[in-house]
């Protein structure tokens, strides 16, 4: 229906005479009614492109403002005799009636006061600014005249203004063209703008989700992360699988892959899925493991590498060999220096210590956002969960310097939670306090070690080789100008080090069109992009 929408609306612009041009077979008609018909058609076209989006995700609102904008097309249409333009409208108006049981949508609840609240501002604004514009192209003009022309200007008409220029007034006809088509734009998105979902992980959804965890939390490295209180899950209608979530931006974002018995994740996607037709959101999983990703991928969705997570086993991990080389320098030169190490669990700290950790923790964060999504929980120091890891290290003075978190993974895996270091500190702390970890997780019960996520890794490991493509080679560059500001090859580099075993991990996405938006999603998600807030549209 989308697309047939969108067919129909671009035959009727590209098929568009002009009143001025004497293209209509009426002949010369009045040219205040002439006028008007032209411009209900093309604000008709106009409109049914916009909708079809929204009608493409099955919404409700979308179909009745469709009904009603269509309707008003075929009338434009009848008026100035375009037949066979009118017909298209007809069969469109009788497919949409049709088909009327299969749009069901829900819009967000109260996005009509919003919209009327934008049309308040972005109005004015407009009337405004056409002003100005025609003020500086005809400032002889009556004020009256020129606030008549410019409304009619805004709803598409052309302003019968004398400019001395005839390209002055064509700039001033596609200037108010143009204001009033991004107001009736950005009113229809936020009339459709899909319904927000409050993340809030509920206490009784935790606890069924450490129940699952407990079972069976040694297949995912990130499924600790599930309890970010930021989440929302959803279970199958067996409750022995969920699929965790959040809504960000009309995107139904999952993350890792479903938590539970693996022969119950089809049913937990199924509901999942369900849901996001029911609201009209559009579904992506970012973080799935390869088994994830099939899952995902047997329920409809298509799946794309995105990265891969770094991973120590430690029953094969040593500092011993060429490769470890200059690794194993640095942990040499940071003990030489004096530094220490303490490694805990989360419920053996001391209580008086707890505040000196989050003080140190908070303080060597470099951005004003906290990072992450898939891979981080965010609560260092909650009494909810005493099974953290905690590494610490020390200065030669026993100033604490710098911090790592693991949660569990499973019952003998940890995954990185937080990494803090001090800019001040020695040189290789990090390492040190990674491979000391290893060393010490025997007497923790520990055999695999997650560090941090790689995005893109394969890339930088073949982008440089010899023999490497044209296209690969601009992929690789493209991102090399993106780690200035992401530091996406310093992780890679920092991960590559400990020569671990690279795990792949997946973005999936239901439709390629969808893509953009999904991927959008996940960075806003992870806190690499931060939407605008407008406090109009919220109230």
């Amino acid at each position: 229906m989308a697309w047939v929408v969108r067919a129909v609306a671009l035959l009727a612009v590209l098929g568009m005479p002009h009143p001025e041009d004497g293209g209509y077979p009426s002949g010369k008609l009045d040219p205040l009614l002439d006028g008007t018909a032209f411009a209900a058609t093309m604000l008709s076209a106009g409109t049914m492109l916009v909708l079809a989006g929204a009608l493409s995700r099955r919404k409700e609102r979308a179909w009745v403002l469709m009904l009603v904008v269509v309707a008003i097309g075929t009338v434009a249409n009848c008026q100035v005799r375009r037949w066979w333009v009118a017909a298209l409208n007809v069969a469109v108006l009788v497919l949409l009636l049709w088909a009327r049981h299969d749009f069901h949508a829900r819009s967000e609840r109260g996005s009509q006061m919003a919209a009327l609240r934008l049309l308040a501002v972005m109005g004015p604004f407009s009337v405004i600014a056409g002003m100005l514009i025609t003020v500086r192209l005809a400032p002889h003009d009556q004020t009256d005249d020129r606030l008549v022309e410019v409304l009619l200007g805004l709803l598409g008409f052309a302003p019968d203004i004398e400019i001395g220029r005839t390209t002055g007034c064509t700039a001033l006809q596609v200037a108010l063209n143009t204001l009033g088509g991004l107001t009736a734009l950005l009113v229809f998105v936020v009339a459709l703008a899909p319904v927000r979902k409050t993340s809030r992980l509920s206490a009784v959804d935790e606890d069924r989700l450490r129940d699952l965890l407990t079972r069976f939390g040694e297949r995912d490295s990130l499924g600790y992360f599930a309890l970010r209180g930021d989440k929302t899950a959803i279970f199958s209608p067996s409750a022995k699988a969920a699929v965790v979530y959040r809504v960000v931006g009309g995107v139904s974002l999952a993350s890792g892959d479903p938590v539970g018995d693996p022969g119950d994740w089809p049913g937990a996607i199924d509901t999942w899925l369900r849901e996001t037709v029911e609201y009209g959101w559009t579904p992506g999983v970012i973080g799935a493991s390869e088994d994830g990703a099939i899952a995902y991928q047997r329920a409809g969705l298509d799946s794309l590498e995105v990265g891969d997570e770094a991973v120590l086993d430690l029953g094969t991990f040593t500092l011993q060999g060429r490769r470890m080389r200059v690794v194993r320098q640095a942990v040499n030169r940071v003990r030489r220096a004096g530094c220490t190490l303490d490694v805990r669990r989360q419920r053996d700290l001391p209580h008086e210590e707890l505040p000196e950790l989050l003080a140190v923790t908070h303080s060597l964060r470099t951005e004003d956002v906290e990072r992450g999504f898939s891979m981080a929980l965010g609560r260092l120091g909650s009494p909810r969960d005493p099974d953290l890891v905690l590494v610490r290290a020390r200065d030669a003075e026993g100033r604490l310097v710098a911090v790592l978190s693991f949660v569990p993974w499973g019952s003998d895996g940890l995954s990185l939670d937080v990494m803090r270091r001090s800019r001040d500190s020695e040189n290789g702390t990090l390492e040190f306090m990674v491979c000391s970890l290893a060393e010490m997780a025997s007497d923790l019960g520990i055999r695999r070690i997650s560090l941090n996520f790689a995005v893109f890794r394969s890339v930088f490991e073949r982008g440089s080789r010899v023999g490497a493509g044209p296209v690969l080679r601009l992929w690789h560059r493209t991102l090399v100008l993106a780690s200035r500001w992401w530091q996406i090859e310093s992780l890679y580099r920092a991960n590559a080090k400990y020569a671990p075993l690279w795990v792949p991990r997946f973005l999936c996405f239901k439709r390629a069109a969808e893509l953009p938006r999904v991927a959008v999603a996940a960075l806003e998600a992870e806190a690499f992009l931060q939407r605008p807030g407008l406090r109009l549209l919220d109230r």
